[in-house]
């Protein structure tokens, strides 16, 4: 299986040598960038929106496939419940500690320069320790390590992606 893995990663990997984004958000952005700093209208605020879901969409399966080269044996994708907000990205082993993972992705520009990793504030820390507990409840997993990871996808415009992946980013006692 981590051949396989290793050849949908190289297939992605060589699709995304130029960013994470399609022709017309590149476009689109660059028309964006060199206008103004802030949409002018709803519904270049939603276009701007919706470039940003599939962004962080296509960010998501990198780091999925990333993670499968690994080793990591994934169980769910995009779990979120009824009882209460919040979302995990991905829930996995690796090897036999359950790991949580969080997918972070930015498209670089002179204006974003915080790492991607750093978004993952105490708040979303909390939500995901509260969210982790309700998977395992619900899927009724045996108590076992337990570890919250995350990706963090740098995405610049004309370069391949460059993935960090912080290994027990957070303690679940957050």
């Amino acid at each position: 299986m981590a051949i396989f893995s290793s050849i949908i990663f190289g297939v992605l990997r060589w699709k995304a040598r130029h960013g994470l984004r399609d022709e017309e958000s590149r476009a689109a952005t660059s028309k964006s960038v060199a206008a103004c700093k802030t949409p002018a209208t709803a519904d270049e605020a939603f276009a701007e929106r919706a470039r940003a879901r599939r962004t962080g969409v296509r960010g998501e399966t990198y780091a999925y496939w990333y993670l499968r080269r690994l080793g990591y044996v994934f169980v769910a994708r995009n779990w979120s419940t009824s009882v209460m907000k919040g979302e995990i990205d991905m829930v996995g082993y690796d090897g036999e500690t359950l790991a949580f993972v969080e997918v972070r992705t930015r498209t670089l520009r002179d204006e974003l320069t915080a790492l991607p990793e750093l978004s993952v504030t105490l708040g979303k820390q909390q939500m995901l320790v509260r969210t982790a507990k309700l998977f395992m409840h619900e899927r009724r997993v045996k108590a076992g390590p337990v570890r919250f990871d995350v990706v963090a996808i740098d995405n610049e415009i004309g370069r391949a992606p460059e993935v960090r992946l912080h290994k027990d980013a957070f303690s679940p006692e957050v």
